[in-house]
C-alpha cells in the first residue's frame, strides 16, 4: 500500500472518530471523493442505533473466547477493525455512488438550471422534478421528468425523457417538455424528437409540437419561437383549456384559485408574467370578462 493510500486512510478513519485537528480537516476536504463521503455519513446517520460502538462490541466479544494467544489477538484487533472500517465505508461509497439517483426539485415560483455529466443543460421550471444516474450515464442517457423542462442536448448516443405520458427521445436537439395532469407537450425548437405515447412513436422537426389533453391529441400550429416563454419568465397559451393556465399561475405565484360560475374547460389564448401578481392576474381574467377577489393565499374568480 503506497503512502499516499495509507495517509488517505488515516484521514478517512480520524474523520470517523471525531478527531480530525484543523490541518488534518484541510486536507481530508481535499480528497477527491469527499463530497461523496459526507452525503454518505450524513445519509447513514438515520440507520445507526444509538450508542453503538461496533469496535468495542467486538473487543468484548473475542475477549470472552479463551484463547492462549490473547496477547497475539489484542495485538491485530485495532488495525482489523480499522481495515474492516475501511472497506465498509469504501463499499458503501461505491454503492451509494453507483446505485443512488441524482434528484433536482424545484419550488413553487422557482427555477434552476442543471447541467447533465454529457453537458447537456436542462432548465427546470416551477414545481417539478428531474432525476438521472450519473454513474450509468455512458451506458444510458436517461432521465425521468415530472413537470416541465427545457433541454438542450449534447450529441452522444440516444437521450431519453421519460415521463409518466411518454417517452421523448432525441438526438443532439432543443426541445421543451411539459407534463402535467392530464396534460403531455412535446415541442422541438432544433434536430429530431420522437415521442412515445400509447406504444405509438411521433416525429416531431424544428417548430413541430406534441400534444396530449385529457386524453386527446391535439393539433397546433407551427411554433415560431426559438425557446418556451417560461424561460423569460412568462407563460403563453394558445387556444389551451382555462383550467390549465389557472395551474400554471398557481405553480408560479403559490396561491389557489377557486372558480364560481366559470367553465375551466373554456379555452383560453393569451399569457401572463411571472414577476408581476396584479399584472398577471388582469392578463388572465380581462380576455374572459372575470373578475376577481383575494382571500389571504385563495383568489377567487367570478363572471362579471
Amino acid at each position: 500500500m503506497n503512502t499516499e493510500m495509507m495517509d488517505r486512510e488515516k484521514l478517512i478513519l480520524k474523520w470517523l472518530n471525531n478527531d480530525l485537528n484543523d490541518q488534518e480537516l484541510q486536507a481530508f476536504k481535499t480528497l477527491e471523493d469527499y463530497d461523496d463521503l459526507e452525503r454518505l455519513n450524513n445519509n447513514l446517520q438515520s440507520f445507526k442505533a444509538d450508542d453503538y460502538d461496533s469496535s468495542s462490541e467486538l473487543e468484548k466479544v473475542l475477549s470472552s473466547i479463551k484463547t492462549k494467544k490473547t496477547q497475539i489477538t489484542r495485538h491485530w484487533i485495532k488495525p482489523f477493525m480499522r481495515v474492516a472500517a475501511i472497506l465498509a465505508i469504501c463499499l458503501s461509497v461505491y454503492y451509494y455512488s453507483t446505485m443512488v439517483d441524482t434528484t433536482y426539485i424545484t419550488d413553487v415560483a422557482q427555477k434552476t438550471i442543471i447541467q447533465l455529466p454529457d453537458a447537456s443543460s436542462v432548465s427546470l421550471n416551477a414545481k417539478s422534478t428531474l432525476v438521472f444516474n450519473k454513474k450509468d450515464w455512458k451506458k444510458e442517457r436517461d432521465v425521468t421528468l415530472e413537470g416541465e423542462a427545457f433541454f438542450k442536448v449534447s450529441k452522444g448516443s440516444t437521450f431519453n425523457v421519460i415521463t409518466e405520458s411518454g417517452t421523448v427521445t432525441v438526438y443532439g436537439t432543443e426541445f421543451n417538455v411539459k407534463q402535467r395532469d392530464n396534460y403531455f407537450e412535446v415541442i422541438c425548437y432544433e434536430g429530431l424528437v420522437g415521442v412515445t405515447h400509447n406504444d405509438h412513436e411521433t416525429k416531431l422537426k424544428p417548430g413541430d409540437s406534441f400534444l396530449i389533453i385529457d386524453g386527446k391529441l391535439i393539433a397546433k400550429e407551427k411554433e415560431n419561437r426559438s425557446t418556451p416563454s417560461w424561460l423569460n419568465n412568462e407563460s403563453q397559451f394558445k387556444s389551451i383549456p382555462f383550467k390549465a393556465v389557472v395551474s400554471e399561475f398557481e405553480r408560479q405565484y403559490g396561491v389557489n384559485f377557486t372558480l364560481m360560475g366559470i367553465d375551466s374547460t373554456q379555452l383560453f389564448t393569451g399569457s401572463f408574467s411571472h414577476d408581476n401578481i396584479d399584472i398577471a392576474l388582469q392578463s388572465i381574467t380581462l380576455p374572459l370578462h372575470l373578475t376577481y377577489s383575494k382571500e389571504n393565499n385563495t383568489i377567487i374568480l367570478k363572471r362579471e
